[in-house]
This record gives structure tokens, C-alpha cells and sequence, in this order.
């Protein structure tokens, strides 16, 4: 597969498009963290949310109009966007506008598929008068230069461009997984195999979409109008329009490496679906390590979010076993922590009470652990309160019975299961 890009992306090139973030979706394999909120409002890295990545991306890029397209659960997410990204110039143009479903085509109807959500809102897409548009998902955390892509989009030359990623075969389940020609011209596009294909000579990798694609404004409004005139459609940009895409031969692949924001050497390109509690948990902990893969320290592309104005962190009292201690850890502002954490994320406004033990452990905002707790390997959802004495993640019975226990033995614990404890 050629990475050859022929032109550096023109600065004038990202004013030309407009970024359609598809936040709408429930995450379901998330189990808990989405019951009160959509998967992109989830808290990631312990002050944003997961949605912040996408729109970072955008405002690193060049790329100023944004449209989020929201359904499920969509009041936090659009609380946050609404807080944290108002920022923006509307007299230069530039803007965040909150898209919900409003049944615009068909009263009976909400978004039936990420397309469809495209295609209910394509009278506001095309007010904006943009020449390309940029389709992203809003629930994967990354960093990427989406002005190169769109170069990289205008050098092929194809009608549509879909931004890709190797990913271990077991993981490609979830993801839509598509074979590309030696020019990048993608020659097969499968959504969600029970059996995905493989890379030639690469058994156990498969090339994955990252839902992020790329489309001249008048060709998308085009393909939409007719998607939306099949009645045997899904109206899915995976399930449908890429399909076919590929089959008419017009589609093509853009590599992440080819665009991707501080990749260290030696190391593919960070690019994480943390669909699952698993991966959720895994992404947040690997955080914590001295050097992660994931850098949020990289003032040159930095994440923009929302946050409450609140003190700096405190550990207090340091006499005998009763010091307030963290090690390898990130403590977000507003925690007080007079217990022990290790290996550990808190989200602002934590408190972790004297004598208590905290390791390997993802605490969201406004948690309590209570005195003399014992947490392990665990993801708290915000305002949980932890009981004294309460031992978590040691006995994967009991966590079983009380609690969510993931399959690699992560416990979720949230306000609703401590409150229907005996």
C-alpha cells in the first residue's frame, strides 16, 4: 500500500470544509458509563470528554465549522459542548453548532443511521457552503492532522476518502474492516465481520476504518439523495453508502500514519475505540504510565475541553500510616487525597479518605472513597460513594453480585449499584 501524498495541505485548504462529528451514539458494550449519557460525552484522561478528541483535532487542523450531530442521551454532551466550545468566532466564520435529531425530513421519524443523520441536517451542511465534508465519529480518542488528509483526499483525485487504521484481528469485529489496491484504492469494505479479513502476509491484523471520511460537498448530497430513496437501506455510512462507494471503485484509503499527531518512533499510530470497560479502562490506566503512548502533555496539538474552576489537587497529613500519597498516577483539580493511590485516575472533585487503598483504578469526578476502602482495578462513575471499609476488586465473586465485572476482571461500580446494596 503506497503512503506517497503528493502535495502539502495549503493553508487556505481546512476554510474550504466543514467537520460533521457523529455523536448520536448509545455505546451500549460500555454497559453502565452510558446509561445517563451518550458514549462521546464519557469521561477520558481525567478532565475531558471523549468527544474532545474529535473536535481538538478539528481546531488543531485548521478546520473551524463544526457540526456535532447528537441523539441518544444527548443533554451532557450538549451541556459540555455548549460550556467548553463556545470559544469560538462567529464573526470569522467559525462555530460549533449542536445538531439533534429533530425529525426535519420526516415527523415520524429520528435518525435512522449515521447517513440518514447526515441527510436530515443537509439543508443546515449546505447553508454552510463548504466545499468538502469532513464525516468523523465522535467516540474514538486520537490525534490526527485532518488537513492532510484532505490533501491527501484532493491528490487521489476519489469521490470519497475513508481515513484507516491496522488494528489486531481479534479487535475487528466491531469496526468496518476493507482491502485496498498498491494506489490505495479500496477494493472491499466489510461492516462488522463475524470473520474479518486479514492484511496480505499479516495474519492476525486487519485494516479497519476509523469512521472518519471525506466527500466533495455536491457528490455526498448526491449519494445521499439516493441512499435515502432505497427502501431496503440502513441508511449507514458503514452498513450502505461505503459499500457501494467501493463497488462503483471510487472510494480510497488514507492511512493514519500518513496524518497522524505525534506517533513515537518505533510505535503504530495511537488510535483507540474504547467501546468496551475493558478498553476504557486499559486506554485511561495507560495514561498513568511515565511514558504512555498517548501524549496529552503536546502543547502544540492540545485537547480543548470544558472544566470547572476549582483548586489545585491537596494531599494531606503525613504522620504514621496516614499519608495522603500518589504514585504514578494523574490527579485532576479539586481531588483531596489523604489515602493511597497507585497506578490511578482521578477526574476532578475526588475524595479519597484516610487509610484507604486506591490501585489500577479509573475514579470519575465527584467520588468518595470512604476510610479505610480497598479499591482495585476498577472504573467508579461519577458520585459514587464508597462505603468505609468497602473492599472492591479483590473477590471477583462478590464484585460479580454486587457490581458489573468485566471479562478481564475490570469492576464498574456505579451510585445506582451502591445504592442497591443491603
Amino acid at each position: 500500500m503506497s503512503l506517497h501524498m503528493t502535495q502539502v495541505p495549503s493553508m487556505d485548504l481546512p476554510r474550504k470544509a466543514v467537520a460533521l462529528v457523529l455523536a448520536g451514539g448509545r455505546g451500549k458494550r460500555l454497559m453502565h458509563l452510558t446509561d445517563r449519557r451518550a458514549k462521546p460525552a464519557v469521561y477520558f484522561g481525567g478532565k475531558f470528554r471523549i468527544v474532545d478528541f474529535a473536535l481538538s483535532n478539528c481546531l488543531n487542523s485548521g478546520i473551524r465549522r463544526i457540526g456535532v450531530i447528537t441523539q441518544y442521551k444527548s443533554h451532557s454532551l450538549m451541556r459540555h459542548i455548549q460550556r467548553g466550545w463556545a470559544f469560538l468566532n462567529a464573526e470569522m466564520n467559525e462555530f460549533v453548532d449542536v445538531l439533534p435529531a429533530q425529525q426535519r425530513v420526516d415527523e415520524d421519524l429520528w435518525y435512522r443511521g449515521t447517513a440518514d443523520a447526515v441527510f436530515q441536517n443537509q439543508d443546515i451542511v449546505a447553508s454552510y457552503r463548504a466545499e468538502y465534508v469532513l464525516i468523523l465519529a465522535g467516540d474514538h480518542v486520537y490525534k490526527m492532522n485532518y488537513a492532510q488528509m484532505l490533501a491527501d483526499h484532493i491528490a487521489l483525485g476519489a469521490e470519497c476518502t475513508i481515513g484507516c487504521v491496522e488494528v489486531a484481528r481479534s479487535e475487528a469485529h466491531a469496526l468496518g474492516v476493507m482491502a485496498v489496491d498498491e494506489s490505495r484504492r479500496v477494493i472491499d469494505f466489510v461492516e462488522k465481520p463475524a470473520d474479518p479479513p486479514t492484511i496480505p502476509g499479516k495474519p492476525d491484523r486487519c485494516l479497519a476504518s476509523m469512521g472518519i471520511y471525506i466527500f466533495k460537498a455536491a457528490f455526498l448530497f448526491r449519494e445521499l439523495e439516493r441512499e435515502m430513496a432505497d427502501p431496503s437501506s440502513s441508511h449507514d455510512f458503514g452498513k450502505d453508502v461505503i459499500p457501494r462507494l467501493v463497488k462503483m471503485g471510487v472510494a480510497a484509503a488514507h492511512p493514519l500514519e500518513m496524518s497522524c499527531v505525534g506517533q513515537r518512533e518505533g510505535f503504530e499510530p495511537y488510535w483507540r475505540d474504547v467501546g468496551t470497560v475493558d478498553a476504557y479502562w486499559d486506554a485511561n490506566i495507560d495514561l498513568t504510565a511515565t511514558d504512555p503512548l498517548f501524549d496529552l502533555y503536546d502543547t502544540q496539538w492540545p485537547i480543548w475541553t470544558h472544566q470547572q474552576q476549582l483548586p489545585p489537587a491537596k494531599f494531606v497529613h503525613n504522620y504514621g500510616n496516614r499519608q495522603g500519597m500518589a504514585l504514578e498516577s494523574l490527579v485532576s483539580s479539586g481531588c483531596i487525597v489523604s489515602g493511597h493511590i497507585e497506578r490511578t485516575m482521578l477526574f476532578w472533585g475526588v475524595r479519597v479518605h484516610s487509610f484507604s487503598n486506591v490501585t489500577s483504578s479509573v475514579i470519575l469526578p465527584n467520588v468518595q472513597i470512604g476510610r479505610g476502602a480497598r479499591v482495585h482495578k476498577a472504573v467508579v462513575d461519577r458520585g459514587a460513594q464508597i462505603p468505609d471499609g468497602m473492599v472492591i476488586g479483590e473477590d471477583p465473586i462478590a464484585d460479580g453480585e454486587r457490581f458489573y465485572r468485566a471479562p478481564s476482571g475490570v469492576t464498574l461500580v456505579t451510585r445506582e449499584m451502591l445504592r442497591a446494596l443491603p
